[in-house]
């Protein structure tokens, strides 16, 4: 599979992946060995860490998900 990691800015953790052979699934990694969709994933399959730095990188994806917050 052809992927290439990305940051959205150099200082953020979260690595976006482009994948050319399936470029509808919108994934990220912490550490390029699990990834996680954040229209599936966000927020029960992240750790509490992962979420914090997940809001903090991605305040627009954090304030249109906040519905999914309990």
């Amino acid at each position: 599979m052809d992927k290439a990691f990305y940051k959205r800015k150099e200082t953020d953790k979260i690595l976006w992946i482009n994948d050319a052979k399936n470029l509808d699934n919108t994934r990220f990694t912490f550490d390029k060995k699990t990834f996680y969709n954040p229209f599936r994933d966000y927020p029960d399959n992240l750790t509490k860490e992962q979420l914090e730095i997940f809001d903090r990188e991605n305040p627009d994806y954090a304030e249109y998900f906040s519905y999914r917050k309990k």
